[in-house]
């Protein structure tokens, strides 16, 4: 017989435990060389993790610095309350230099037109503008190559209404431990910072360890690190996990709505891609690749329920999942169901759920769909 779940509102959340967010801050804090500061990075809605709450938590931890991708999130940040200088890493667009002075947002700057941008906005608001130069050290994605690094400083010397606070690059290897890239990445950084220097252009902060970066090389970071994934309890990768302990702050759970018996024979869900063998029970799960739970979990997906393993079977659906419960001791309707997360002493990871699927943990963790409530403990 069926046992539905007749109680009001989708039992499916996301737990967001700003305990072990707080945690991780203080790991990060011990592993960096003292005086050096954190830029918490907090785009892509703090990687699912919701970007205000999180934000105002760094805030309170005593974070030197915010970083978003872009002028919306700053602005959603500023409205929601945060009050500590924010870092546009992505650069600016001609449409978001209003915002970027209206909200006190810091752009990041690699070419020449941003320069004009924001230099006649702040010309016409008679005051400065506060911005961080990106330089490409090896990273070939945004950034000023080196080779033209001292002419776009010199460029700068026509701009008297740019105030420039800080350099940055970024890493591409550093989670990679053994390659000698990290280290010549880090020597271009010393260089682009000493032809500053040399040109009369001071940097307040020098900037370029990501969360691999910190990990690894803590040493060559400059004064401030931009600490992402690790902040969020998962590791840039298997190299640096044993470098450092940091804690999931997110818990992705949900609640049996339905369970099932079926005979041995009973196809399930959509194709019929997964058979029964034996007399099953099989839970409905009231969560599905709507949620941001990935479609390539059909048939290989695992769930934790009192605590055990139970397989995702058939294929997902959009608002739904089927677990096998056949072999979980009384096993019942309502019964917690993790799907990324801790129960009792059993944890599925991020990095285990990015394996199956071929991606990585940032991705689990920022699919996490916007229709899933945050729930914040701590």
């Amino acid at each position: 017989m069926a046992q539905t779940n007749k109680s009001q509102g989708r039992p499916t959340i996301a737990e967001i435990d700003l305990r072990a967010l707080a945690f991780n801050y203080r790991q990060i804090e011990k592993k960096i060389p003292r005086g050096t500061r954190i830029l918490g990075v907090v785009k892509a809605d703090a990687y699912g993790h919701g970007a205000v709450p999180v934000s105002l938590k760094l805030a309170q931890l005593g974070v030197e610095y915010l970083g978003v991708a872009m002028s919306d999130e700053g602005v959603r940040l500023r409205e929601g309350g945060v009050k500590t200088p924010i870092l546009l890493l992505g650069g600016i667009y001609r449409e978001d230099v209003d915002w970027a002075f209206r909200y006190h947002l810091t752009p990041v700057v690699f070419q020449k037109e941003s320069l004009h941008l924001l230099s006649r906005e702040a010309a016409r608001r008679k005051r400065k503008v506060r911005v961080h130069l990106k330089v490409d050290t090896g990273m070939g994605r945004l950034g000023v190559p080196i080779s033209l690094w001292p002419a776009f400083l010199a460029e700068l010397q026509r701009f008297p209404e740019i105030e420039i606070e800080g350099i940055l690059s970024h890493y591409s290897m550093a989670d990679e431990t053994e390659n000698p890239f990290t280290r010549k990445q880090w020597k271009a950084f010393q260089e682009a910072v000493a032809i500053g220097e040399s040109m009369g252009v001071h940097f307040k902060y020098k900037h370029i360890s990501n969360s691999a970066g910190l990990i690894a090389f803590p040493s060559w970071s400059g004064n401030l690190v931009r600490p992402g994934i690790i902040l969020y309890g998962s590791y840039p990768s298997p190299a640096v996990r044993n470098l450092i302990k940091v804690k999931p702050v997110m818990t992705l759970k949900t609640r049996i709505g339905l369970l099932k018996r079926v005979p041995p024979g009973e196809r399930i869900s959509y194709g019929g891609t997964f058979v029964t063998r034996r007399e099953s029970l099989i839970a409905t799960l009231p969560i599905g690749y709507g949620d941001g739970y990935n479609r390539k979990l059909s048939n290989q997906g695992e769930v934790l329920i009192r605590g055990r393993r139970a397989p995702v079977v058939g294929r997902v659906c959009m608002d739904y999942i089927m677990a096998d419960v056949t072999d979980i001791p009384k096993v019942s309707l309502r019964d917690e169901a993790v799907l990324m997360g801790r129960q009792g002493r059993a944890q599925i990871t991020p990095e285990e759920i990015a394996e199956k699927v071929d991606s990585i943990s940032y991705e689990m963790l920022c699919l996490v769909g916007k229709r899933v409530p945050r729930v914040y403990i701590g």
